[in-house]
């Protein structure tokens, strides 16, 4: 019995590494595709506002040259 204080503090230690883990979607089919559509359009405004890709700091990217 002298592993017994060893195997809690394993355990003790597992249970606070799993806790810190990104846990599966807890969301169903349609709440996941509504949330993925929400953040698509959040990127496509800043996309179009310019505040994400900004095609001047890319000289060569443009088209025609």
């Amino acid at each position: 019995m002298a592993r017994g204080n060893q195997r809690e503090k394993a355990r003790e230690k597992n249970l606070k590494a799993q806790a810190g883990q990104k846990s599966k979607n807890t969301q169903s089919g349609t709440q996941f595709a509504r949330t993925k559509e929400d953040q698509a359009a959040i990127m496509r405004a800043k996309q179009a506002a310019g505040k994400f890709f900004n095609l001047s700091a890319f000289p060569r990217m443009r088209c025609g040259t």
